[in-house]
């Protein structure tokens, strides 16, 4: 059987710029500017090794707004810390908006999530 592993995730905003410059000020992602395989321009970011490219679409490109929760599809994607309030109050005067406050879980498990550019939605997950 084939071995699979993590690779990126890819973006798809009006703003590259402004994705790109949310992430490197709300959670210290690298920016790295590049040229994709088509001769487009992208960002791509470096978080602590996770690699997120953001590409242009274009403003008269017909594309869907995301649709509301809950919806089939990815819904999220998360990120682990050590200490979920005190990321939180970091984010928090950062500017960031929360969809859900930081809250237990369970036993040993707290999450929070946090709205991003263009409606992406970031888990933040403590695990004890």
């Amino acid at each position: 059987m084939p071995t699979y592993t993590y690779d990126h995730i890819h973006l798809r905003t009006r703003d590259p710029e402004a994705t790109a410059k949310y992430y490197q000020e709300m959670f210290g992602a690298k920016i790295l500017e590049l040229v994709q395989s088509d001769g487009q321009n992208r960002i791509d970011l470096d978080l602590n090794g996770l690699a997120i490219f953001i590409a242009r679409v274009a403003a008269d490109d017909n594309i869907p707004v995301p649709p509301a929760d809950p919806h089939m599809g990815l819904d999220h994607f998360g990120f682990r810390v050590d200490n979920l309030d005190e990321a939180a109050a970091d984010l928090k005067s950062k500017g960031a908006v929360f969809s859900l406050e930081p809250k237990d879980l369970r036993p040993g498990v707290r999450i929070a999530f946090v709205r991003a550019p263009d409606d992406v939605r970031i888990e933040l997950l403590q695990r004890d």
